[in-house]
């Protein structure tokens, strides 16, 4: 089982160019949130572990999961309001968010019990380990399971807006890195959060993973083993979702192999299944990620 850990929240987002402002449509979202989800969907035995409101919005996100085949035990539930986040997009179809998170359920998780038998991987990352008090819980799930010999993945998929000290979250990330197998970060990521990949290897993980939009992926590995892969030509609808499917893909494909053990060749093999399952989620409107069967049919 992989769990995924952290927040989940609802994407408003902008539809065509009303007056004087567009109508917004709420579509589940959040980082982790989409991980998990497409984790389910790609097949992967996966649990959620997070705190979601009661409210409305809440329901649906928890639905959302269920939809997805994802275990759900791990969900914390509170009757706090859910996290807003409106959505812009680019003309190229980038995404930016503006969030509304002050005293939301998902702020509140707290560090949960023993983890299920059968967990071989954990996934962090995003508004969760910013925003507190449950960044600290989260922080603490990520250290105590990477100290039990869990497989650990960490996006910090950065949020400038929500970040009020950058010098102090540039230093709280060093200092998870001790405790990350696999580091997977945009160049915009990598480029806010300064240092460099080799930097980074140094300081714990056994990979990283840069995304590099339309250009692809590239992995460079502790062990020296270096790959790279263009991107999957798509009509690009909007690139909601796109990291957090490659965070799937990439754990998905892995299959329970150690990062640090694998050669270029299966590197690449791994970075293909991720570019093209992020080229279908591109390919669609807000955070749908692919089912299986599709990453088995053309683009």
């Amino acid at each position: 089982m992989i769990v995924v850990a952290g927040e989940s929240l609802i994407d408003l987002v902008p539809q065509g160019g009303g007056a004087p402002l567009p109508a917004l449509l709420p579509v589940p979202g959040g980082g982790p949130y989409n991980t998990a989800v497409a984790l389910g969907r790609l097949g992967a035995r996966t649990a959620f572990c997070s705190r979601i409101s009661t409210d409305g919005f809440g329901e649906a996100l928890l639905g959302g999961l269920v939809a997805a085949g994802v275990d759900v035990s791990l969900v914390q539930r509170g009757p706090e309001p859910t996290t807003l986040a409106v959505a812009s997009v680019g003309a190229d179809g980038s995404a930016g968010y503006g969030f509304y998170a002050e005293g939301s359920a998902d702020r509140l998780f707290e560090l949960p019990g023993v983890l299920p038998a059968g967990v071989r991987a954990l996934a962090v990352g995003t508004c969760s380990l910013v925003l507190e008090p449950g960044a600290s819980a989260y922080e603490a799930l990520l250290r105590r399971e990477a100290g039990h010999g869990l497989l650990t993945l960490l996006d910090p998929n950065i949020r400038p807006g929500l970040i009020p000290d950058a010098a102090a979250y540039r230093a709280r990330f060093r200092g998870w890195l001790p405790y990350v197998s696999l580091l997977k970060l945009s160049e915009e990521d990598a480029a806010w959060l300064g240092g460099s990949p080799e930097e980074w290897l140094a300081a714990g993980p056994a990979a990283v993973v840069l995304t590099r939009g339309a250009a692809g992926l590239t992995v460079l590995t502790r062990a020296r083993a270096e790959a790279s892969v263009p991107g999957v030509p798509v009509d690009v609808v909007d690139t909601i979702g796109a990291g957090d499917t490659v965070n799937a893909a990439l754990l998905h494909g892995l299959a329970g192999r150690d990062p640090a053990t694998l050669d270029a060749a299966a590197w690449a093999e791994v970075l293909r299944y991720a570019a093209r399952a992020a080229a279908v989620t591109c390919s669609r409107a807000g955070a749908e990620p692919p089912h299986a069967a599709e990453l088995a049919e053309p683009v």
